[in-house]
C-alpha cells in the first residue's frame, strides 16, 4: 500500500506541478519576450519557480493519491480480506501514516530550504534582467519603449555591434521632449550605467511650455542609459528569500516565529490531508456501489480544513503575533482522521434499529 501511495503520489505531483507551470509560465514567457530575453532565460526562470510550486500543491498530491489508492483497494476488496484476517482500522492506517510523514519530510525540506533559496534567486536574476537595457534596445527594426517617456529604434545592428540608423525619444525631462538621431551609434558599458555614443547625428529638443524646437548637429555625442536601469535591489534580504535558520538566527521578532511556524504548519498539513483522506474512505466499510459518499465527505473535510488554514494565514498576516494558532487547522485535520478511525473501528456505534441492539 506504501509502495502504490507512492507512485500515485508522484503522479498526481507531477500532473498538479504542470498545470500550474503552465499557467505560470504564459505570463512569464510574455514578459520575457518583451525584454528581449533568451529561451534559456526562460527556462532558468522556470525552474526556480518550481519549489514555490510543489510546497504548495505537495498537500494536494497527497490526498488525492490517498483517497484513490484507498477506494481502489476498497473495490477490489483487499480491504475487505485484510480486515477479515484481523487488521484494525489503526493497523491499516499505518502506510497512510508513513506516508503521511514521508511527505511531510519532503514539503519541510521545501519550505524551509529550498522555496527561500530559489525565490532569492530569482530575485536575483529578475534584478539581472531589469538592469539588462541591451537586451531591451538592442532589436532591429523594432520601435521598443524600455521604460516609460522613452522610445528606441535601431534599423540594423552589424555583427561586430555597430548600430545603424538610430532614434531616440525622450521625454523624462520635466517641460520638454528630446529626440536624437544618428546614422551610426554604438552601445558602451559603464561603471554606473551603459552609455549610447551617437556619431553623424541631430539633436531636437521641444520646448512644451513656449513650444519653441531647438536643433542641434553633432558628430558625436554621448547618451546615459541610466534613466533605463531599475532600481538596484539587493536580493536575499526579504523574509521570504531567507531561510528559516538564518531568519530565527537574525532575531525572534513576530514577524519571523509567524513565517517559521507557518513553513512548519505547511509541511504537517500533508499528513494532516492524509490522515483525512484515508479516515474517511476507510469508516464507510465495503459497498457493491462504492464509495462515492466517502469520497465527497473527503473532499468536504478538505475543503474545510484548507479554508480555516487560509483564513488563519491572513489573519496572522495582518497581525503576526498570532502566530500560535497557526496549527489549528493542521491540529483539526488531524483529530478528524482518528475520529474517523475510531469510528472505523466501531461498526457497531454506526447505528441500531429495534430492541436488543440489532443491526440494521
Amino acid at each position: 500500500m506504501l509502495q502504490q501511495l507512492l507512485m500515485l503520489f508522484g503522479f498526481f505531483s507531477l500532473v498538479l506541478a504542470l498545470v500550474f507551470w503552465v499557467n505560470r509560465a504564459v505570463g512569464l514567457l510574455d514578459w520575457l519576450m518583451g525584454d528581449g530575453q533568451s529561451a534559456s532565460v526562460f527556462l532558468q526562470l522556470s525552474a526556480l519557480s518550481l519549489p514555490t510550486i510543489l510546497v504548495n500543491l505537495l498537500p494536494i498530491s497527497a490526498f488525492g493519491a490517498t483517497v484513490y489508492v484507498t477506494n481502489r483497494l476498497s473495490n477490489e476488496s483487499e480491504l475487505v480480506v485484510v480486515q477479515a484476517a484481523g487488521y484494525s482500522p489503526y493497523r491499516l492506517a499505518r502506510p497512510a501514516l508513513v506516508f503521511g510523514l514521508v511527505v511531510a519530510v519532503m514539503t519541510a525540506i521545501l519550505s524551509h530550504v529550498l522555496v527561500p533559496l530559489s525565490v532569492r534567486e530569482l530575485d536575483l536574476r529578475r534584478d539581472e534582467i531589469a538592469q539588462d537595457v541591451t537586451a531591451r534596445l538592442l532589436q532591429e527594426g523594432t520601435f521598443v519603449h524600455p521604460a516609460k517617456g522613452i522610445t528606441f529604434y535601431v534599423r540594423e545592428i552589424t555583427p561586430n555591434g555597430e548600430l545603424h540608423d538610430i532614434y531616440l525619444s525622450s521625454s523624462l525631462a520635466d517641460g520638454e521632449r528630446q529626440s536624437f538621431m544618428a546614422s551610426r551609434g554604438l552601445l558602451v558599458k559603464e561603471e554606473e550605467a551603459p552609455m549610447l555614443l551617437m556619431f553623424d547625428g541631430m539633436a531636437q529638443v521641444y520646448e512644451l511650455e513656449s513650444q519653441r524646437l531647438s536643433v542641434t548637429r553633432f558628430e558625436s555625442f554621448a547618451y546615459s542609459l541610466a534613466g533605463l536601469m531599475a532600481e538596484v535591489r539587493v536580493p536575499g534580504q526579504s523574509t521570504r528569500a531567507t531561510t528559516t535558520t538564518a531568519l530565527l538566527a537574525r532575531d525572534l521578532s513576530a514577524e519571523n516565529l509567524a513565517t517559521a511556524n507557518s513553513r512548519m504548519n505547511k509541511a504537517l498539513q500533508s499528513l494532516a490531508v492524509t490522515l483525512v483522506g484515508f479516515g474517511a474512505l476507510i469508516v464507510g466499510g465495503f459497498s457493491r456501489f462504492g464509495l462515492w459518499r466517502q469520497i465527497f465527505l473527503a473532499l468536504l473535510l478538505l475543503v474545510i480544513v484548507k479554508s480555516i488554514d487560509n483564513s488563519l494565514e491572513g489573519a496572522i498576516e495582518r497581525d503576526p503575533t498570532l502566530w500560535p494558532v497557526t496549527y489549528l487547522s493542521t491540529l483539526l485535520g488531524v483529530v478528524l482522521g482518528y475520529l474517523l478511525l475510531w469510528k472505523a473501528a466501531h461498526p457497531r456505534l454506526r447505528g441500531t434499529r429495534g430492541a436488543g441492539g440489532e443491526l440494521p
